[in-house]
């Protein structure tokens, strides 16, 4: 009888290391991902005011053009 009490202890501490190591596993997972999410984040946001900044760019060029050039159809319309 207290061989097999012995038995589940081992194998309950068993248990309990492997998911003592899939814990740790996921954490480090969890962190990577939360790493590079951040980094995309930063990412995007950089893009964003890059886009902003091409955008206002890109109005003033068209108000600057927009007199001297008519807006009509290309002759194959």
């Amino acid at each position: 009888m207290h061989r097999n009490r012995r038995k589940k202890r081992a194998m309950s501490e068993d248990r309990i290391t492997k998911l003592e190591i899939l814990a740790a596993e996921q954490e480090k997972t969890i962190e990577e991902l939360s790493a590079e999410l951040t980094r995309q984040w930063r990412e995007t946001e950089a893009l964003k005011k890059k886009l902003d900044r091409l955008s206002e760019r890109f109005m003033e060029l068209e108000e600057q053009t927009a007199g001297d050039v008519p807006v009509t159809k290309p002759p194959h319309w």
